[in-house]
């Protein structure tokens, strides 16, 4: 603008919300936040699902975003957690406290999720423990809320299928990264929801999740996973959700290579 103008320099525009919701499917939206993204899905009935809740403090975000594709507090029916760690059932008290939303979880990490056993912890290599300590740091840093555990209404079992979502999902049990992990696979949709046996390193390739009790386990999962035909999106709970080329980035994938 020329500086001899009396026309009055337009206010800054106000930042983009890091966690406003995208549409990466029909039906389906990434929330993403820095550790830990969750994924809302409009149901049969209208109502919504939410995959993984972020870490503690994360439910007035998830509301927001709930609330801008047209849904509202009371229209979160279910709440899938992939799994126990505190990134993805971090906000799952709160939410349902807020919502009254059903909670469905695996059934071997149900426990850990309720607060009834202890989670077990992962067995790290010297990279995936210093990527440990980094991310506590982190979140002691930003002041996370203590973790709230939450009963689980439904324990979810390999073969599952969630009938009430958009097309039937299918219930994957991938133990590795947890005894419990699952994945949710939408066939038709060629959508999957990964949890963290998988995501995407700092560069771009798609890698092992980290930080698993079972590292064998994790890489029997991920290459369980590699082999479902079909799959054109992967929803990533690290790195940004894969919406092209998701079939050929599983292919090209090593995951025994991962973290060594």
């Amino acid at each position: 603008m020329d500086a001899s103008s009396d026309t009055a320099p337009a206010s800054p525009a106000a930042a983009p919300d890091p966690t406003a919701p995208e549409q990466i499917a029909p039906g389906i939206w990434y929330v993403p936040f820095p550790v830990g993204h969750v994924y809302l899905v409009r149901l049969a009935d209208g109502g919504f699902a939410a995959v993984d809740t972020g870490v503690p403090g994360s439910a007035p975000a998830i509301l927001d975003a709930l609330t801008a594709i047209g849904g509202s507090p009371d229209a979160l029916r279910q709440i899938v957690i992939t799994h126990s760690h505190i990134d993805h059932m971090g906000s799952a008290a709160d939410l349902v406290d807020a919502t009254g939303a059903r909670v469905l979880a695996g059934a071997a990490d149900a426990p850990y999720i309720s607060g009834a056993a202890p989670e077990p912890p992962p067995l790290t290599t010297p990279k995936e423990q210093a990527l440990h300590e980094q991310v506590l740091a982190g979140l002691a840093e930003a002041g996370t809320p203590p973790l709230r555990h939450v009963r689980v209404d439904t324990e979810l079992h390999d073969g599952d299928t969630l009938d009430d979502w958009p097309e039937p999902a299918r219930v994957l049990h991938v133990p590795g990264h947890t005894p419990g992990s699952i994945v949710l696979h939408l066939p038709a949709a060629g959508v999957l929801f990964t949890g963290d046996t998988m995501g995407l390193g700092p560069a771009g390739p798609l890698v092992l999740g980290p930080l698993n009790v079972d590292r064998e386990a994790a890489i029997a999962s991920f290459r369980r996973l590699a082999a479902l035909p079909g799959v054109d999106t992967l929803c990533v709970a690290h790195g940004e959700p894969v919406r092209t080329g998701a079939a050929r980035a599983l292919q090209e994938a090593t995951p025994e290579a991962d973290w060594l």
